[in-house]
């Protein structure tokens, strides 16, 4: 039964290996520059899920852009193909290319196919073929990711009890729980997100020196900015003492890079001092490993912060 995106990309890819031939049939995203493999069919290019290649030299970037044809019996005929950088590393002789769009028209990835040898004239009369089942794609595409969506609220909703009582924010415990759900959805729509690690300069000097209500007025602070900065979607956690963790779901680089800003710049407007550390999930690093690297570069910053004070 087709009842999910995998399963109908699987059916799709098979469906047309039969009907069109072609080594390799492929169902992507696109994030940035990288040009990500959610689903192969591959008889003979030794192309596995997961594997990242770059967007700029694909072909598909110059179907989508409109320079060369969905459809290329004989790729190599076509300026757009035989310019580009993925032509001089495999061996393409013929290529099919359609975008996987939005419901609001952007970009998702594509469904599309190589082989090594030109293939016969009478496949550029499948076109409309491949547009309507990459249409239908799409439309299954989006009804899953607005689902998906809505099962994030609801696991926010399902760990409610795993909160930090003095912050409200959630306990290790409801973060692994939530990390851990979030990268199956990284793994199967191909989505970046980024993990932020936020570790108090002085909540030892606040106990110590003006009592642990002092102390704890810090942590609420603290979490009071974070709450403020960040949407429903994504994850907040206070991960024991003085440290905090943020996971932003759905954010590339750059608007990683503006959100981290933003963090900081909240944090001193509530008048809480901070060393911060950030690392990108993407294709070859799951979330587990950004929060490591992200705790790795928040010491880096601490470190460096001692030695300027």
């Amino acid at each position: 039964m087709i009842n999910d995106f995998a399963t109908a990309s699987r059916a799709t890819m098979q469906f047309l290996r039969q009907r069109l031939g072609f080594k390799l049939w492929m169902v992507t995203r696109t994030d940035g520059d990288d040009w990500i493999v959610l689903y192969a069919d591959d008889h003979g290019y030794g192309v596995q899920p997961g594997k990242v290649f770059s967007w700029a030299e694909s072909l598909c970037s110059r179907m989508v852009e409109g320079s060369g044809p969905n459809i290329a019996p004989d790729a190599m005929r076509e300026a757009a193909y035989a310019e580009a950088p993925i032509s001089k590393k495999m061996d393409i002789g013929a290529y099919v290319g359609v975008p996987l769009r939005r419901a609001d028209g952007t970009l998702f990835g594509t469904l599309c196919a190589i082989d090594p040898e030109p293939q016969p004239e009478r496949i550029r009369e499948d076109r409309d073929m491949l547009v309507l089942m990459a249409d239908l794609l799409g439309v299954l595409l989006e009804s899953e990711l607005s689902a998906a969506e809505a099962q994030r609220m609801a696991e926010h909703a399902d760990v409610d009890a795993t909160r930090d009582e003095l912050t409200g924010l959630y306990n290790r415990r409801g973060w692994e729980m939530l990390i851990s759900r979030e990268e199956e959805r990284c793994r199967r729509y191909g989505h970046q997100a980024c993990v932020v690690s936020i570790d108090l300069d002085d909540l030892k000097f606040y106990n110590d020196t003006q009592g642990y209500a002092s102390g704890d007025a810090l942590l609420i602070r603290c979490s009071k900015a974070l709450k403020d900065v960040t949407r429903g979607s994504d994850v907040v956690a206070r991960m024991g003492g003085d440290e905090f963790a943020m996971l932003m779901v759905e954010c590339d680089y750059f608007d990683a890079q503006a959100m981290l800003l933003r963090v900081q710049e909240t944090l001193a407007g509530y008048d809480v001092r901070a060393s911060l550390g950030m690392a990108m999930r993407k294709a070859g690093y799951d979330l587990e490993e950004a929060l490591a690297i992200a705790d790795a570069e928040m010491y880096r910053s601490k470190r460096t912060r001692k030695v300027l004070n």
